[in-house]
């Protein structure tokens, strides 16, 4: 018998380290495929998907700071002032020093940034016109994903 083979009898055990059985790339894929599915979208808009993200979330309230931003976004100043400095070359936004405390970066959009949001307002409705499935699983399916992420940021946060 080969070293490792099941015995007659016994199942086998999968392999904890088969790619196809990560969670975590079954996300990954799915991830960088919604980003391709929004890239052609977003392109006449000029923004990349996460100037989207970003947008989106200075469209529900503007000005913010950027860590206020950040925290929304699950990302850091790092990786924040970069975009944000691209988006206001690209005349979406402004960045202004908080008069208050000189640390903090507040971000407001620009009259062209808040303009583009009635483009931008047709994107979601394209975007659920190319996925699979009734709408009800695509709803079930973001809330189990959203308690995902809340039970992971609460252990990030605990641990």
């Amino acid at each position: 018998m080969t070293e490792g083979a099941p015995e007659s009898g016994e199942l086998a055990r999968p392999n904890p380290l088969a790619l196809d059985l990560q969670l975590c790339f079954s996300l990954y894929t799915a991830s960088n495929l919604m980003t391709r599915l929004y890239r052609p979208l977003l392109q006449p808009l000029g923004l990349t998907y996460l100037q989207y993200l970003a947008m989106l979330v200075l469209w529900e309230q503007s000005p913010q700071t950027v860590g206020d931003l950040g925290h929304r976004l699950g990302l850091d100043s790092g990786t924040l002032t970069p975009l944000f400095k691209r988006m206001e070359q690209a005349g979406l936004i402004s960045r202004t020093r908080d008069p208050a405390d000189e640390r903090r970066v507040i971000v407001a959009l620009t009259d062209a940034g808040l303009a583009l949001k009635a483009r931008a307002a047709e994107v979601p409705g394209a975007i659920f016109c190319q996925l699979p499935g009734p709408l009800e699983d695509l709803v079930d399916l973001k809330a189990a994903v959203d308690r995902l992420v809340g039970a992971l940021r609460a252990d990030i946060r605990d641990g």
